[in-house]
């Protein structure tokens, strides 16, 4: 019961991670191993979301530990962005109304999250100032708003009778996302320049910088494929476009970036690269990104994004394997240890 206690609240990253990749393999790789990773990713979803609720029965105290903590509290919005890029993916293998109840329950827990949290950092924070508990993870925020826009977006050829509903919350959501994204990344950098850098702050989580640009342009284009027939889809559609670009070059713009502060971190300052849940906020944005960039590029007929999409995915997929062969490691020397103590003799 160990690890249900000490759940990292953004462990549904894996769901997140297996997902999009998922995704991408169906339109670019093996169909058989996008199936594959469906079906961890749903297995995922059911064992995280079990796990999850005897967490809420049995530990609230930890719970309730992880909403007070800034660096950790936004990792529940891992929630929604699991259950939107799953229905998604769902919803392309013809399973529309999975979609729906799976995007539902992501609304639902959006909603809960979206207003309770600021309302917390309001007034219900014992600390002056939470600036020091910014990190990339607030992203998340961002992330699992634009994965409502995405499912919305996607229903409206299911639910035609409903179009203009899913379209309008579409793009509304999509600027919120937007408008979210501008906010917490001016935050995340007034924190760069006014605390100092530490290995141990600067973790994975700072990845979602460029994975929210990314399913903010998913987003984008997905609104550009809605029937141009419809009222919100005029009215914003050259927003949106022109938008979504400058997201991807900005979201294309931090890889590098990234890339050196994880070589200051792992090689300047030896911090060992070892497994930690966060690791699959690493995973999730080059994904994403693949999938972002394909779609993008089709949608406003930009064709050198499709090369650049394929050689993503497959970069998305070693990293994906990576990780998930670092967590299998470290699952078999944890079980191997406690093994070892259960076998040793009692004291005395």
């Amino acid at each position: 019961m160990d690890a249900v206690r000490d759940l990292h609240p953004g462990y549904f990253a894996f769901v997140m991670a297996t997902g999009i990749i998922s995704s991408g393999m169906s339109a670019l790789g093996p169909s058989w191993l996008s199936r594959a990773l469906l079906a961890i990713a749903a297995g995922g979803l059911v064992v995280l979301g079990a796990a999850l609720l005897v967490r809420l029965a049995l530990f609230r105290a930890n719970v309730a530990a992880d909403v007070r903590t800034p660096e950790r509290v936004f990792g529940f919005f891992t929630i929604v962005a699991a259950l939107d890029v799953l229905g998604v993916r769902l919803a392309a293998a013809g399973h529309p109304l999975a979609t729906a109840i799976l995007s539902g329950l992501a609304a639902a827990v959006w909603l809960v999250l979206t207003y309770g949290l600021p309302a917390w950092l309001l007034v219900g924070r014992a600390q002056d100032s939470v600036l020091g508990g910014v990190n990339g993870g607030w992203l998340l925020w961002v992330v699992g708003t634009q994965s409502i826009s995405v499912a919305a977006s996607t229903m409206v050829s299911a639910w035609r009778s409903q179009s203009a509903l899913l379209a309008t919350i579409g793009i509304a959501l999509w600027s919120v996302g937007l408008l979210l994204y501008l906010l917490l990344v001016s935050l995340i950098l007034l924190r760069w320049l006014t605390i100092p850098m530490t290995p141990e702050a600067l973790g994975p989580p700072y990845w979602i910088l460029m994975g929210a640009t990314a399913i903010t342009v998913l987003a984008g284009a997905d609104i550009l494929r809605l029937p141009a027939t419809l009222p919100v889809r005029q009215a914003a559609g050259g927003f949106v476009e022109g938008f979504s670009f400058a997201m991807w070059a900005f979201g294309t713009w931090w890889i590098p970036l990234l890339i050196v502060l994880g070589i200051w971190r792992h090689v300047g300052h030896h911090w060992p690269l070892t497994y930690e849940p966060p690791l699959w906020s690493v995973v999730f944005p080059l994904g994403m990104y693949s999938v972002a960039t394909l779609t993008f590029g089709k949608a406003a007929h930009l064709t050198f994004m499709g090369p650049l999409a394929r050689f993503m995915i497959w970069v998305a997929l070693a990293a994906w394997l990576l990780v998930a062969t670092s967590f299998g490691v470290r699952s078999a020397s944890r079980r191997c240890s406690t093994d070892g103590r259960r076998g040793q003799p009692a004291p005395g």
